[in-house]
């Protein structure tokens, strides 16, 4: 009788384990087809400019970080299996706003001041050079690399930490730059030897389509 005591919960135990194994499995297999699903669903992406931007961002070192964002004019993608093959965009440099709060008026420091000073000959000359263009060059699992045109200068730099989802209705495509100021001649330099401006310039790219 003990045996047989011990026989039948060794007998349950080991049924539940099989279920919760192939629940397991089924729940594998869901989700593996899920992810297909997705990949499926992004195979190709029409890009809206009016809902992408891109935001920037330039500190002046051991003092504060100033940011905001640009608008595009253009944006195209396109993908083969679900990823990323080629494309371009256009950046709107007139559309510059600023977005933090770093300033004092008091002091004559304000984000309008900010801005002009940024679209004046100082830094990005956009009275002569409107736009700003990237085209994709090639691009694998989490990066994308592709020519910069900033000022009429062109170079190549990387976007890395892509990555594209489906979010509702929409896909958002997102990526981060760095590029150094002074290779596209954005070589204005603080005459206050305590306020020195970095080089970098960093980027964050936000792609939305359908």
């Amino acid at each position: 009788m003990k045996t047989r005591k011990l026989f039948f919960p060794a007998v349950v135990a080991l049924a539940m384990i099989a279920v919760s194994c192939s629940q397991g499995n089924q729940k594998q297999t869901s989700e593996s087809a899920s992810e297909a699903k997705t990949a499926v669903e992004i195979s190709s992406v029409n890009l809206d400019p009016a809902k992408s931007m891109v935001i920037w961002s330039g500190t002046m070192l051991g003092i504060y970080t100033h940011d905001g964002t640009l608008d595009l004019s253009q944006a195209e993608l396109a993908l083969d299996d679900g990823k990323i093959s080629g494309g371009s965009f256009t950046v709107d440099m007139n559309s510059m706003v600023a977005t933090d709060e770093n300033y004092n008026p008091e002091e004559g420091s304000t984000p309008e001041k900010l801005i002009g000073h940024l679209k004046s000959p100082d830094f990005f000359d956009v009275e002569n050079y409107p736009t700003a263009t990237f085209i994709i060059t090639s691009a694998d699992a989490n990066t994308v690399s592709g020519m910069l045109t900033i000022r009429g200068i062109t170079h190549e730099e990387i976007v890395q930490n892509v990555s594209m989802a489906k979010d509702g209705g929409q896909v958002k495509i997102t990526g981060d730059m760095t590029i150094s100021r002074k290779k596209y001649d954005v070589s204005w330099d603080s005459p206050m030897q305590d306020r020195v401006l970095s080089d970098d310039i960093k980027l964050e790219i936000r792609l939305i389509g359908k």
